[in-house]
C-alpha cells in the first residue's frame, strides 16, 4: 500500500493539466506559455517538497493561482515604489533617483538612434563617453576621465591596468567589503594584482607604507571606508603623504572614494573626501560611483593623470565594463546640473538638505489622514555613503496589532510602499518620500488597514 506521502504526491495535477485549464490558457495568452509553464513547474515542485514533509497539497485552482502570481512577477519587471524607509541611497531600491532632465535624456537616447559612438563633424567613429568625460574634467580639473559601468568595475580595471602581477599597498583598516559580500582582497585577486596589507586595523601610519615598499610594488592604494567608520584609538595615513611616498617610489597613487562627492558641499560631514580634494592632495587616479552622492545613474568614474587613464581605456577589460547609451545620456544630464550649479534639482541632494521643519509639517498632515502619530526619527544617507551620519527627520507612526503584516501588505500592493517597523510600529519617514507622493501613500495605507 502506498504511503500517505506518495498518495499526496500522486494527487498533484500534471503541468499540462494546469496549462490546459481556463486560468492556464488565459495566463499563457497574457504572459506567454513558456513563462507560465516554468511557473507551474516551480509551484508543483514546491508542492511535491511540501508533500514529502507530510503536508497535503493545495487544490489545483490554488496551485494555478500561485503559478499565475509567479508568472506575473516575472513578466512585469521592475515595480516603482514609494521609499518611506528614510534611507536616501537605498541600494535595494535602486540608489539615487534620477532628476527629470536625466530621465528625459535616457528616454530620448533609447527611443531611437543617437550619436553614441560617432563624431558628427567627421562622420568617423568616436568615443561613447567623451562628452561625460569632458564635463568631469571641467568639474574637477583632472587631466582625463574614463567612465565604466560601476565603481567596482573601475577599481578592477585600475588594478588590472596599472598593477597586474605587482604588489598593491593597502592599509589593513581599509580592506572593505561592499554589498553582496564582495571584498577588496577578492577584487584584488581577480585583477591579477597582489595585495600587501599595511599597518593595523585601527592604526596605519605613513611610515608603515614606506617600510612596505619594495621593487615589486606597483601601486599605492587608499580606500575611503564609505560604508563603515573606525573610531577610537585610530590613525590613517593622509592622502598627501601617500602621494609623496608613491612619487618617491616611482609608482602611481590611487584613491578609491566610493561615494562620489565631487566638491566639498553643505549637508555632508567635513571628513567626507571630495574628488577635487583627492586630486589636489596628489592622487594620480581617483575612482567613485555615479549613483551615490553624484546623484546619477549607475556608473564607475576614474579621474586623473592622462597617461594612466589612457592605460585604463586601452585595457581589454574596458570594453567589457562599458556603459550603455541610456547610462551615458543620464550621466551627461546629471553632470550638466553640477556644472551649471543646479545641484538642488538632483533628488538625492534635495532629500539630504530638506529642512526637518518642512518634513514635520508634511508628517502632521499625513498623520491626520491616517490617525497616526508624528515622531522624530533619523534618516540615513545609505548606499555605502557617509557612514554614521544621521539626519534629523520626522515620520508618521501607525500603530497596528500586526506591524509586520501591514509592512508586508504595503510591499506587495500597488502603489508599493517600503516602510520601517520599529518597536511594534510602522514608520513612514517622509524625508525620502517626494511631497507629490504623500496622497498616494495615504491612500495605500488606508486601503491596507481596511478589514479584509
Amino acid at each position: 500500500m502506498a504511503s500517505p506521502e506518495r498518495r499526496s504526491r500522486r494527487g498533484l495535477p500534471s503541468v499540462d493539466a494546469l496549462l490546459r485549464s481556463g486560468p492556464g490558457r488565459k495566463a499563457s495568452a497574457e504572459f506567454g506559455r513558456s513563462v507560465v509553464k516554468q511557473a507551474v513547474r516551480d509551484v508543483l515542485a514546491g508542492a511535491r517538497a511540501a508533500a514529502g514533509r507530510g503536508r497535503d497539497p493545495d487544490p489545483p485552482d490554488l496551485l494555478m493561482a500561485a503559478a499565475v502570481e509567479r508568472a506575473a512577477r516575472a513578466s512585469f519587471g521592475l515595480t516603482p515604489v514609494i521609499n518611506a524607509t528614510g534611507v536616501i541611497l537605498h541600494t535595494g531600491l535602486g540608489r539615487a533617483p534620477l532628476p527629470a532632465s536625466a530621465l528625459r535624456a535616457a528616454v530620448h537616447a533609447a527611443e531611437g538612434y543617437a550619436d553614441l559612438e560617432v563624431d558628427r563633424e567627421t562622420g568617423r567613429r568616436g568615443t561613447r563617453t567623451s562628452r561625460a568625460e569632458g564635463l568631469l574634467t571641467a568639474l574637477t580639473g583632472a587631466d582625463a576621465a574614463f567612465v565604466v559601468n560601476n565603481n567596482a568595475g573601475a577599481l578592477v580595471l585600475l588594478l588590472a591596468a596599472l598593477a597586474r602581477r605587482r604588489d598593491v599597498l593597502v592599509s589593513r583598516g581599509e580592506l572593505i567589503e561592499i554589498g553582496g559580500e564582495f571584498r577588496l582582497p577578492d577584487i584584488m585577486a581577480a585583477s591579477g594584482a597582489r595585495l600587501v596589507e599595511v599597518g593595523t586595523t585601527n592604526r596605519t601610519r605613513t611610515a608603515d607604507f614606506r617600510t612596505a615598499l619594495s621593487e615589486r610594488t606597483g601601486l599605492v592604494l587608499k580606500v575611503h571606508p564609505s560604508n563603515y567608520r573606525v573610531v577610537g584609538f585610530t590613525d590613517a595615513a593622509p592622502a598627501a603623504d601617500l602621494a609623496s611616498v608613491a612619487r618617491r617610489a616611482g609608482v602611481p597613487f590611487a584613491y578609491d572614494l566610493g561615494s562620489g562627492l565631487v566638491h566639498r558641499s553643505g549637508g555632508v560631514p567635513a571628513d567626507e573626501p571630495a574628488a577635487v580634494d583627492a586630486l589636489a592632495a596628489g592622487a594620480d587616479v581617483v575612482t567613485f560611483s555615479g549613483d551615490k552622492l553624484l546623484g546619477g545613474p549607475q556608473a564607475g568614474i576614474a579621474l586623473g593623470r592622462a597617461d594612466l587613464i589612457a592605460r585604463l581605456r586601452r585595457h581589454p577589460l574596458a570594453r567589457a565594463l562599458r556603459v550603455d547609451k541610456m547610462q551615458v545620456a543620464a550621466l551627461e544630464a546629471v553632470l550638466h546640473l553640477h556644472a551649471t550649479g543646479r545641484q538642488e534639482e538632483l533628488p538625492v541632494w534635495r532629500m539630504l538638505r530638506a529642512p526637518a521643519a518642512a518634513i514635520k509639517r508634511r508628517a502632521r498632515a499625513v498623520a491626520a489622514e491616517l490617525d497616526g502619530r508624528v515622531v522624530r526619527v533619523e534618516s540615513a544617507p545609505g548606499g555605502g555613503s557617509l557612514p554614521g551620519h544621521a539626519i534629523a527627520s520626522w515620520a508618521v507612526a501607525v500603530d497596528t496589532p500586526k506591524p509586520e503584516a501591514l509592512a508586508s501588505t504595503l510591499r506587495t500592493e500597488r502603489p508599493t510602499i517600503f516602510a520601517r517597523v520599529d518597536d511594534g510600529t510602522v514608520l513612514f519617514d517622509l524625508r525620502t518620500v517626494p511631497p507629490e507622493q504623500d496622497d498616494d501613500l495615504v491612500r495605500a495605507v488606508r486601503y491596507a488597514l481596511e478589514p479584509s
